[in-house]
């Protein structure tokens, strides 16, 4: 079976669940209805006003890791990377791995001109650019065993605790106003093999990192976050990762707002029939969904990588495709609050050297961007789902009562108001969790 038809199959058998279903939860989970309601400057009702609806931002946040700002061989690449990511994205995920935010100890690489590391961007650049482009940070990742610093690899689990702690406080001062979500803990399933410090191997990993977390980011959105969710990893209820998650809500003081779940593809091109019957089974990725939906918090794809194998036209043609479909079931559910992508460009992936297609992540040409930065046909597909399918424009007329009525996606509109030979210019939210109601004076 050519590829095409063997990758996509079960969104294709399952086509009435997609275009039935699943539409109809766009619609129920990711829009509203609205009320604009005009006054002029006595209090009295404006009838008979036209407005045009723009929608401008996304409730809804989609993004990528921010790994690569700043960090290509050439001026020219940092230019293209930085226009293409906001031109798509209205998240990014930053880099706060701990071996290589702070190599040597007491000496942490927040600020612009730290020495560089390769893929990991000094947190107060990221932050400049997110903050500039309307883009809101992320954090990856407090408390992550499989990158210890050096120093500290070895350290009992007393001095690792204060050392974290210290690490949070540190991070809180500095970033807590401007980042928003934190990713506590991630990939806590490793084998004993790969355990990297005496702390990992305690009982209270998971509970101690939220609970310190909660002590230094009160207002922030926690998340938990990991790859041990979809395949053999899930069997509803008896889920390893969602029983954790569930222990860790019997504790009443525990602060978690979101499940985080990694979606990389990191399978060889021949295991994708077998795996294609999970990983890219709607069905089954809706009974995932649907069981975690249960512990009663939202829920992040946090690290998504579809791979295309190669820079053939057709093995791109099936990653946009299969990228289509999944962000399509993945933005429907009434759980999900965010969808990331991992890498941009292709070519600049973990554990491989810059530009060498044929080891570590790169090998999997899952970017949405070439090596060159020109777009692949992925990229194509998520701008166009956030930027035209996905968002709305609408023209309304107020009635006798002033009130106008649309129904929209959730998010930031600009209206448009004409009325009596002029146009003036407000703007307005479409929230989910708001009232909708929105009385405007022109």
């Amino acid at each position: 079976m050519e590829r095409p038809r063997s990758a996509l199959k079960y969104f294709e058998e399952n086509r009435d669940f997609m275009d039935t279903v699943v539409r109809a939860e766009i619609e129920k989970n990711r829009k509203g209805n609205a009320s604009i309601s005009l006054t002029d400057d006595q209090g009295r009702p404006v009838a008979g006003a036209r407005i045009r609806v723009t929608q401008t931002e996304h409730e809804f946040k989609y993004g990528a890791n921010l790994f690569m700002l700043d960090e290509f061989e050439d001026p020219e690449k940092n230019d293209i990377y930085r226009e293409k990511f906001k031109e798509i994205f209205n998240l990014a995920t930053i880099p706060f791995y701990w071996n290589d935010l702070e190599p040597e100890q007491g000496k942490p690489r927040f600020s612009e001109d730290s020495p560089r590391v390769y893929r990991r961007p000094a947190p107060d650049l990221c932050v400049r650019y997110c903050s500039e482009n309307g883009i809101e940070p992320k954090c990856h990742c407090l408390n992550y065993d499989n990158f210890v610093p050096a120093w500290l690899r070895d350290a009992g689990v007393f001095h690792h605790k204060k050392m974290l702690e210290k690490r949070f406080r540190e991070l809180a001062d500095r970033y807590a106003d401007v980042i928003p979500s934190w990713e506590v803990t991630n990939e806590t399933f490793f084998p004993r093999q790969r355990y990297q410090t005496k702390f990992y191997q305690e009982d209270d990993f998971v509970e101690w990192s939220f609970r310190t977390a909660d002590k230094y980011f009160p207002n922030n959105r926690l998340i938990i976050n990991d790859y041990f969710v979809w395949e053999e990893a899930f069997v509803g209820n008896r889920s390893p990762y969602y029983m954790q998650i569930e222990r860790l809500l019997r504790n009443g003081d525990i602060h978690l707002d979101s499940i985080g779940m990694q979606f990389h593809s990191f399978f060889p091109r021949e295991q994708e029939e077998k795996m294609r019957e999970t990983r890219y089974h709607p069905l089954f990725l809706y009974d995932v969904l649907n069981q975690y939906a249960k512990l009663g918090k939202r829920i992040q794809i946090t690290e998504m990588t579809i791979p295309a194998y190669s820079p053939e036209p057709e093995d791109e043609e099936v990653q946009a495709e299969l990228i289509r479909n999944l962000y399509t079931l993945f933005f429907s559910h009434p759980a999900m609050e965010a969808i990331i992508y991992w890498n941009l460009p292709d070519g600049y992936a973990a554990y491989a050297p810059q530009g060498d297609m044929s080891s570590g992540e790169n090998a999997y040409y899952g970017g949405l961007l070439n090596y060159d930065l020109s777009e692949k046909k992925a990229y194509g597909v998520i701008r166009d789902l956030f930027g035209k399918k996905w968002r709305t424009e609408t023209q309304c007329v107020t009635d006798m009562d002033g009130t106008a009525h649309f129904r929209g996606f959730y998010g930031a509109y600009t209206l448009e108001i004409m009325i009596g030979g002029k146009t003036v210019t407000r703007h307005m939210t479409l929230s989910s969790d708001r009232n909708n109601e929105n009385i405007l004076t022109v």
